[in-house]
């Protein structure tokens, strides 16, 4: 059997933290996995602002709550779920994937949680359920005798990527393009699908 692994925010979902800055004219959250591969360093400094700038987990929500898929995301995932299993692998919070799970129908995420203070709702620190658990995922899956086909466009993803079967980054920044030329770069849907299709077919899925 197969299995399509996904990355979240950047694929299927704007970005969180970017939307966060564009609603809060905070322009140092604007940083992302696509520029900082240390996943530790980037919390640390997403939360010193978050701290420093009095942002609560409630304004960081109603955020969230008013972000779309991307254009032709639903319509993908749904043709995806139509023939295979289908698992996002994202390095978001279980409380910022909520109401995205909603809007994309209800795929199984696995993700990370955050601590926030019920008094103050200040984000407190995180919880990490696995170091590289993408790849971690990818590893088990496979380690199950399933097949894995994976798409992201992140530093994060690219161990992921490594341990699947086949995998694809899509719309990934050029710094990232350039670090990892072996992955093939997608642009839209229709082009994620159909080298997902021809991989699967080359592995007998």
């Amino acid at each position: 059997m197969l299995v399509v692994c996904l990355d979240l925010e950047g694929v299927l979902m704007p970005e969180v933290w970017i939307n966060v800055a564009e609603r809060t004219g905070i322009e140092e959250l604007r940083r992302t996995t696509r520029d900082e591969p240390d996943y530790d360093k980037l919390m640390r400094y997403r939360l010193d602002i978050l701290d420093s700038k009095g942002i609560t987990m409630d304004d960081i929500s109603s955020v969230i709550e008013k972000m779309e898929p991307l254009e032709g995301a639903v319509d993908f995932l749904n043709q995806l779920r139509s023939k295979w299993q289908v698992i996002i692998l994202s390095d978001t919070f279980a409380q910022f994937a909520e109401p995205m799970m909603e809007k994309l129908g209800r795929p199984t995420i696995l993700c990370h949680t955050l601590e926030v203070d019920e008094e103050s709702r200040r984000v407190t620190g995180w919880a990490i359920r696995m170091e590289d658990q993408k790849r971690h995922t990818v590893e088990a899956l496979r380690g199950l005798n399933f097949n894995v086909i994976s798409a992201g466009d992140s530093y994060n993803d690219t161990s992921m990527l490594a341990a699947s079967n086949a995998g694809f980054l899509i719309n990934p920044p050029s710094n990232v393009v350039d670090e990892f030329p072996q992955y093939p770069v997608v642009t839209d849907f229709e082009q994620l699908l159909t080298h997902i299709e021809a991989a699967a077919s080359a592995i007998g899925e």
